[in-house]
């Protein structure tokens, strides 16, 4: 089985034909079809993803991606009949790892589910190793992938871990957003560019003293972001 997701929509039929075909790569699958018991059914399973059509009856979809990133670092993914921008930039803001727009083709979804999996249970020989890197005010576990910020767990999504692994492994080095994209979602994302740009901003949230003076994760105008050099 390679894992556990919960499918909240508000169509049976579409909830049922993800189900179908996420089967097929051996996903056990869990919908419900309402805003209600979300949060339960999250800490009294151990699901692996959660797909989550915002307009479903019985939630705010913003407020609901704010809540279950109070209470699990599950990667998240958003299947939205909204095409709008801000919606997507809201979603991402608070909590989303990924925004698809309905309709949409179901192998789109998969690549994109699989892509999550293989980055979230990616354990290279190098870092089976040496998984720990301590440096600064930041030690890594790539394992576990956890990242202690001042001794204190950082609690990072998925995408965020993901996009500060990068940024610090390479320190000085300026990534476009368009080779964060590439190198963090590990497929031709259709999104928009702001997707890094909000991403960044969460983690220097949670990482920088103030939004003016950006210690750790600076950005080169007109390019992109690095990481601040450090002692590795």
């Amino acid at each position: 089985m390679s894992g556990s997701v919960l499918i909240v929509d508000g169509d049976k039929t579409f909830a049922e034909s993800i189900k179908y075909s996420l089967e097929k790569d051996r996903y056990h699958i869990d919908i419900i079809n309402n805003g209600k018991n979300i949060e339960e059914k999250i800490k009294n399973k151990n699901y692996e993803l959660v797909l989550l059509e915002p307009e479903v009856s019985g939630i705010d979809g913003v407020e609901i991606c704010k809540t279950i990133r109070e209470i699990s670092t599950i990667p998240l993914i958003i299947l939205s009949k909204n095409n709008e921008d801000m919606n997507k930039i809201l979603a991402l803001d608070y909590g989303a790892d990924d925004y698809l727009v309905k309709p949409f083709n179901v192998l789109e979804l998969r690549a994109r589910i699989n892509s999550l999996f293989r980055r979230i249970n990616y354990k290279s020989s190098e870092q089976k190793v040496n998984y720990v890197i301590n440096f600064g005010d930041f030690s890594i576990d790539a394992i576990k992938r956890k990242i202690l910020f001042k001794e204190n767990d950082l609690n990072l999504t998925g995408k965020e871990f993901d996009l500060f692994y990068v940024l610090s492994s390479n320190p000085g080095k300026v990534y476009t957003r368009e080779e964060l994209l590439k190198k963090i979602w590990g497929y031709e994302y259709y999104g928009d560019l702001r997707t890094v740009d909000v991403h960044i901003r969460r983690i220097r949230e949670k990482i920088e003293q103030n939004s003016v003076d950006n210690q750790y994760i600076a950005t080169k105008w007109g390019v992109g972001y690095y990481f601040v050099a450090a002692s590795h």
